[in-house]
């Protein structure tokens, strides 16, 4: 792993406290490199977890805050970004409040409930010249990244077939308590917005933006939750004769997180499986099969210096990419407040996420009506 000295990025949280899904994960992978430095906060409404989590993460007393109104107001000459990390209902208002006010953005996915909601945050970045940068985490594996490689290189010849998967456990474990926010459906399932929207993301990202066209879901509800959706099935047609077959919810015992990836192309295949993710399963034409890793001589993404904090062998994680993104995001907003073009392609902002939200309405219209229809 190589440094270099730079000084870090300036960023206020709205949400995020300790107690929350996501805050302390976001936290530390912000810092892991060294780019980014939490320096003010609403963290929580609750006085007491909003104290507690911003004497964890370091920030002073005076630049807590009882809202992300106060925040925006107090800290505009004192921050580079503002970190969103609230449930999903609420990201589009303080998104474009926060783009209203000059701050760059960065927004834990899903970026709205409905695409609708995704095109008023982009109206907003437009408006006023703004920065917004949406975290899909999982794209920050090496492996994945390696993966993304191999695809553009032709390694696979024509890209047939992906089937991804994202099965978890959380709704129909014994005890299950989700967050309120979390317990009720819109246009699109909450279920969907948590992690259908990695689904679409991560075909998107690696086959470098090919379209879905047509789509057909199913939708079903097997937990403790009644009416709650927390599984879906969909097929999809994409551009170039791609299919995809996927799969994601929350109530397949025994699946922590069981996101899978599996790739088929004309001359070769290869799987990825986040529980084991050091290691891509290739196989091609002629019968050859081996897994590949960072330190292997044929990796190239993954062999590179940022990716190996320490040497292969010794497991790179979850935080790990998270903080790969980060990396990413901060050599992207560094570029943008420095007039400088960007060109950063593991950053998606507002594009990527209406149009992850946009299919994913469109699996849950046919779930609804029964058949296939266009996306």
């Amino acid at each position: 792993m190589t440094f270099e000295s730079i000084e870090p990025l300036r960023v206020g949280f709205v949400g995020g406290a300790l107690n929350s899904a996501v805050g302390y994960t976001h936290f530390n992978a912000s810092r892991l490199d060294g780019h980014f430095r939490v320096e003010a906060g609403c963290f929580s409404r609750n006085t007491k977890h909003n104290e507690l989590t911003a004497q964890t993460y370091g920030v002073a007393a005076n630049r807590i805050y009882d809202n992300w109104q106060q925040l925006f107001d107090a800290e505009k000459s004192n921050l580079d970004a503002i970190v969103i990390l609230t449930p999903t209902p609420s990201h589009a208002e303080i998104a474009v409040a926060a783009l209203e006010a000059g701050y760059p953005v960065i927004c834990e996915k899903a970026l709205g409930t409905s695409s609708e909601e995704c095109r008023l945050i982009d109206a907003a970045v437009s408006k006023n010249n703004g920065y917004l940068a949406v975290t899909y985490n999982y794209s920050g594996y090496p492996m994945v990244r390696e993966l993304q490689t191999m695809i553009s290189e032709g390694r696979f010849g024509k890209i047939q077939q992906i089937h991804i998967e994202m099965p978890q456990e959380g709704f129909l474990r014994l005890g299950a308590n989700p967050q309120d926010w979390r317990r009720s459906d819109a246009l699109v399932p909450t279920v969907s917005l948590d992690l259908g929207v990695h689904i679409h993301h991560l075909v998107d990202f690696l086959t470098g933006g090919n379209k879905p066209q047509k789509v057909v879901g199913d939708q079903s509800s097997y937990g403790q939750f009644n009416g709650l959706v927390d599984n879906v099935y969909c097929l999809a047609q994409y551009q170039d004769e791609l299919r995809v077959q996927a799969w994601w919810g929350k109530t397949a015992l025994g699946q922590r997180n069981g996101l899978r990836i599996r790739v088929f192309g004309s001359i070769a295949s290869a799987e990825w499986y986040q529980m084991q993710p050091e290691d891509l399963r290739w196989a091609d034409n002629d019968g050859h099969y081996y897994v590949l890793d960072r330190g292997s001589s044929e990796a190239k993404t993954a062999q590179e210096p940022r990716y190996n904090r320490f040497k292969a062998g010794h497991p790179s994680g979850f935080i790990e990419a998270f903080a790969n993104l980060y990396a990413d995001i901060a050599d992207d907003l560094r570029s943008f407040k420095k007039n400088k073009m960007r060109s950063n392609k593991y950053v998606h902002g507002t594009a990527v996420a209406e149009e992850g939200i946009r299919f994913l309405e469109k699996v849950s219209e046919s779930a609804q009506i029964g058949r296939w229809i266009n996306v």
